[in-house]
């Protein structure tokens, strides 16, 4: 036999066995669900009389459970520690991200059908749905990791996959600093900001890492807090006792009613919340976001797509005139300026490193243009090894918040700000 005609008789096998299952079953790797599928595997084979040779009938078996128990030839590469991203472009195109390096696969698929059975065991237990008429869909796995589909027609060569993993110990700011993203003097800063209640916004490009970013910032928020999580596809992993997860809800069928994230920031404000962490703001609901910090939700987060400080203000402007209130521009920024303390900027270098590179306070109006003031950035040196040397440096001005940090026991030195001696700060 070829491949592919072992491919094609796994996937009847498959389809065979799920069919004979009893209803309700689970399916999981369980000893007892293992072998109530070996026992139908042998009788469907022999009856079906396919011939498997030998030497391949341990890792055809296993590819079966693939199949049935998890998301067939994509099951490896989610299990595979080392990938952080796993993208189908079509039935026979597998790519994969490792260590910030995007790269090729030997995965297949038989055909754009095995690719759009994989689709639908993601989203079906979630209620969702993908076809002709609605060929777009976000999903999550079931242990978090964000699922984008597309199929035809918008997708040309055949329905595709992109998994961003999630990581099933979530990193912490020691990591952060293991991996170089930032130095100890930042986190540190990042910290005392954080627990003195300042609303920052995390901004980079898509996969700079925002969400881990904002996963760790989460993390420094006291235990005795109500926090409230607003997402479109649940990522953030808070081990604080207090928290309430909230998730958009798509239509589940034709003419069913739609939850954005704009509608939940509206609902968080009635949920007495003490904090308010928004994944990403994408659309209207950052006029929302901005009436909540300027109205007592101090200590607010959130992601925005943007490429520097500047543009994330530019971006806000936008999002808050796309929330169709008829608001002079000036009023926006005002609003910006005055909802915003920290602009804290992530990006991923062309090595694959993902680093902050700098972190910004927002310090008020001049005119018309708001006033922003760098605390530290990275700043690059050369390359050594195809890897980006630089070195992490303070801005030279000391934050005008570090009032408020005082005030939360937060005392940080001098030089923490003006030279790049590692000088740690104390708390009270």
């Amino acid at each position: 036999m070829q491949d592919t005609e072992l491919t094609k008789a796994l996937l009847w096998l498959a389809q065979k066995i799920e069919a004979s299952l009893p209803e309700k079953t689970v399916l999981a790797r369980k000893p007892e669900t293992i072998a109530m599928i070996q026992d139908r595997f042998q009788l469907a084979r022999k009856h079906a009389k396919i011939q498997i040779p030998a030497h391949l009938e341990e890792s055809f078996f296993a590819d079966l459970l693939d199949e049935i128990l998890g998301f067939g030839p994509l099951e490896k590469l989610l299990q595979d520690e080392t990938v952080t991203e796993v993208m189908v472009n079509r039935a026979d195109q597998v790519y994969v991200e490792r260590k910030g390096k995007v790269q090729p696969t030997e995965v297949r698929f038989l055909d754009d059908d095995h690719v759009q059975r994989v689709i639908n065991k993601i989203i079906a237990p979630l209620g969702r749905f993908v076809n002709w008429d609605s060929p777009l869909v976000d999903a999550r796995l079931p242990d978090g990791s964000r699922v984008n589909a597309v199929v035809p027609p918008c997708a040309i060569d055949g329905p595709n996959i992109t998994i961003r993993k999630f990581s099933k110990k979530p990193f912490g700011v020691k990591d952060l600093i293991r991996f170089g993203s930032l130095n100890e003097d930042m986190a540190l800063f990042l910290q005392a900001a954080v627990v003195s209640k300042l609303n920052i916004v995390v901004s980079g490009g898509t996969g700079s890492g925002k969400t881990t970013l904002l996963n760790v910032l989460s993390s420094f928020i006291p235990e005795g807090e109500r926090i409230v999580t607003i997402e479109d596809a649940a990522e953030l992993s808070l081990l604080q006792p207090h928290v309430v997860r909230l998730e958009t809800k798509k239509p589940s069928r034709v003419g069913d009613s739609e939850v954005t994230i704009r509608d939940l920031v509206i609902n968080s404000l009635r949920m007495r919340p003490e904090r308010i962490v928004v994944g990403e703001c994408r659309g209207g609901e950052a006029l929302d976001m901005l009436q909540a910090m300027n109205t007592g939700h101090d200590g607010s987060l959130t992601t925005i797509h943007a490429n520097s400080p500047r543009d994330t203000i530019s971006r806000l402007e936008t999002l808050v005139l796309m929330a169709g209130m008829d608001l002079p521009l000036s009023v926006v920024r005002r609003q910006i300026a005055s909802a915003i303390d920290l602009i804290v900027q992530q990006a991923r270098l062309r090595d694959g490193s993902r680093k902050v590179i700098s972190i910004t306070e927002v310090t008020g109006m001049e005119g018309e243009t708001v006033v922003m003031q760098e605390i530290f950035r990275f700043e690059e040196t050369g390359v050594k090894d195809e890897k980006v040397i630089g070195e992490f440096l303070p801005g030279g001005g000391r934050p005008n918040c570090e009032a408020k940090l005082r005030q939360h026991g937060f005392v940080l030195p001098a030089t923490m700000f003006i030279s790049g001696a590692a000088v740690r700060g104390k708390r009270r």
